[in-house]
């Protein structure tokens, strides 16, 4: 459900409204918060849907005209509104005499069928998951095909009871595969339909059963856990033994080179010891052969909302921590107990104390408050839980923010966040940020007014006046001689820039080229629309220029000394091996990348003596890929096997579990001679 708040709205399924009313009517709930709604309007054949959503700011917006066959599923459709940043939607389909077509941002598209099938929408709002549900109910072993393709599929829970203004319900927990990269979780009432769509932080539920939203929540956090904890089950191999990894060359951060071949002994969580290459095997040791590769440390995603469900592509990815920069407190405690104990694959977390204040468009994460001695309550709070940061966010009042960051300081944690709405950088800076959160926060003070109101989607929107800035301006030079003498940091969020900004309605990403033809279709699709609408004339080229202006920033700040770090805000995985990317771009190069993603966060974290470099005595936290990205920085992309707390994880045996597929071969694994 949270896809509905993320930057691309994954796809969804419509079909026509269930014949059980003329109105069906949803609320949307994100964080406690009722933020959005879903009314379903049923005359005849024709259902007409109002789907709404606005947290933190920003949501999408649907309509929808949908007219269905007897069967129920839909031979005239069509979408329009906009998605959560605001580009167009314009989508329609339709089906007759054996023929479908539709339009999207992707182009047109057309398919022969023998009869009427289900459409997976690229931008329509979550009604219709419940109908398809309902739909595969009745079909052999509940799997149907999809228009424009792949294979949905349903598989039943438990049942449940619920109660609210309509009265006792009994409803039945289905998850909906084949879509995404995981699963949508709906449940279905005693006629099979939708009462609800639920996920660990949100929830669509039937008008007059809100009272029910946090136990719903509870419980899919409770399924999703389960899905995880039998997946590490399956892919997490702990040996009960040392393994050497032979044959493999180390990235050494303090040379910035790889070393001679060598083996890498892993015994329990820790590195052993680091061998030559012809050094004696003792008995009763596991042999992985790297076949030449390189082993890399586990690298630092420094911008992630961590969630059950993409702490294991994170790990996939090479990256074995994450900074997360904002939850729901609870639901990240009970996440990193349970991949501290190997529960469930995932990274290790930094947690950052995130405060925002209350506004029509406030945040729902984290703690919310009205007044300075709430804030500095909160960051109490989060110093006493052991946080290793606060965060500040949008609607906080800037005048506050010196008394947190002082009391913050006292307390041994750091200090980093969004520029308040009304506030500069500068003042920010000087308020005693240790670390600004994204290179729009930081430049968007050198072209707005003060009275402009960034809690909204402005903040994004007003990128389009960077092109025109003059980066040699005593403003712009001021503002980073602050970031220079007060050894401040940055964390500029690269990609989620670039997608903003370049992203056009039917183009592969220029950052997901490497490895969209490897996702679910539901993600192809979804990835290939425009996140702003550009289509003002003059947008496009501004956009387009407001991210290079960006790259020039980012570029100045790293010449300059000013300590950058890496993170996406876009979920990690594979959108954080195009961060790294990209840096390129702003002057760094390839060692210089990977030093900066591996030792040199481990040290500004604090974390150098056990974490950040392959050397014996040190944690096993790294991963093996066959290319040499010294020379590369895509070699990355490839990983054979990712090394976290004494498992061992094949990227192979893990992507078909999310639909994905894999991109290499896992390296041959040898048990101890008996």
């Amino acid at each position: 459900m949270t896809r509905f708040l993320t930057a691309a709205c994954a796809a969804a399924l419509l079909v026509a409204s269930p014949a059980w009313a003329e109105t069906a009517s949803y609320s949307f709930i994100f964080g406690g918060k009722n933020v959005g709604h879903l009314i379903a309007d049923t005359k005849g054949d024709t259902t007409t849907i109002d789907f709404d959503i606005k947290n933190n700011g920003r949501g999408p917006t649907d309509a929808e005209v949908i007219k269905s066959n007897a069967d129920g599923l839909p031979v005239d459709w069509k979408i329009t509104g906009a998605t959560t940043f605001g580009s167009k939607v314009s989508e329609t389909f339709r089906q007759s005499r054996g023929k479908a077509t539709w339009v999207d941002s992707t182009g047109k598209g057309e398919a022969k069928i023998d009869k009427p099938g289900l459409y997976v929408s690229q931008a329509g709002s979550p009604w219709g998951d419940a109908i398809i549900a309902k739909a595969l109910l009745k079909a052999p072993g509940m799997t149907l095909p999809a228009l424009p393709g792949g294979t949905l599929r349903l598989e039943k829970g438990e049942s449940l009871k619920v109660d609210g203004e309509g009265g006792p319900l009994t409803v039945t927990r289905y998850d909906l595969t084949g879509i995404n990269l995981t699963p949508t979780t709906l449940l279905l009432d005693a006629q099979g339909e939708m009462f609800a769509e639920v996920d660990p932080s949100s929830i669509l539920v039937r008008k007059g059963y809100e009272g029910e939203e946090v136990r719903l929540r509870q419980l899919a956090a409770d399924w999703s856990t389960q899905r995880y904890v039998d997946m590490e089950k399956a892919v997490a191999h702990r040996y009960d033994a040392p393994v050497r990894i032979r044959n493999v060359r180390v990235f050494d951060p303090k040379t910035s080179k790889l070393t001679e071949p060598v083996s890498v002994l892993v015994d329990g969580k820790t590195i052993a010891a680091v061998e030559p290459l012809d050094s004696p095997a003792t008995p009763g040791e596991v042999t992985i052969d790297g076949a030449g590769g390189t082993l890399v440390a586990g690298m630092y995603e420094m911008h992630g909302h961590l969630g059950q469900d993409d702490a294991m592509l994170n790990l996939m990815a090479g990256i074995t921590t994450v900074r997360d920069m904002g939850n729901d407190n609870a639901v990240l405690a009970k996440l990193i107990d349970r991949t501290d104990a190997g529960e469930i694959g995932g990274p290790h977390v930094i947690r950052s104390g995130f405060i925002e204040g209350k506004s029509p468009f406030s945040a729902n994460n984290g703690i919310l408050v009205e007044n300075q001695q709430q804030a500095i309550d909160a960051v109490h709070w989060y110093g006493a839980r052991g946080f290793w940061q606060i965060k500040i966010y949008n609607s906080m009042k800037g005048e506050w923010v010196p008394a947190m960051t002082a009391e913050a300081h006292k307390l041994g944690m750091r200090v980093a966040g969004h520029v308040p709405a009304f506030s500069t950088a500068d003042q920010m800076i000087e308020a005693g940020y240790d670390e600004i959160t994204h290179i729009n926060q930081f430049m968007l003070g050198w072209v707005i007014k003060p009275d402009e109101d960034t809690r909204t989607l402005f903040r994004l929107t007003a990128l389009k006046r960077l092109p025109d800035l003059d980066l040699q301006s005593a403003k712009v030079q001021h503002t980073i001689q602050m970031m220079v003498d007060g050894h401040k940091a940055i964390d500029p969020t690269l990609g989620i820039h670039e997608q903003l900004t370049q992203n056009r309605d039917g183009q592969v990403p220029p950052g997901a080229v490497d490895y969209l033809d490897h996702m679910p279709v539901g993600y192809r699709r979804g990835a290939m629309k425009a996140w702003v609408d550009t289509s003002a004339p003059g947008d496009d080229a501004a956009y387009r220029g407001a991210f290079e202006k960006i790259l020039q920033t980012v570029k100045m700040l790293h010449d300059r000394g000013v300590f950058i770090v890496f993170g996406t805000d876009t979920g990690g995985s594979f959108t954080y091996h195009r961060e790294l990317e990209l840096y390129q771009r702003a002057g760094f190069t390839a060692p210089e990348i990977l030093k900066r993603a591996t030792y040199d966060t481990a040290k500004y974290v604090g974390q150098d003596q056990t974490m950040g470099s392959i050397e014996k005595g040190k944690l096993a936290d790294f991963f093996l890929i066959p290319g040499d990205p010294t020379q590369d920085l895509k070699a990355i992309k490839t990983i054979r096997m990712v090394v976290k707390d004494g498992a061992f994880y094949y990227p192979t045996e893990v992507y078909p579990r999310f639909g994905i597929e894999p991109f290499t071969t896992a390296p041959t694994v040898t048990p101890p001679k008996s």
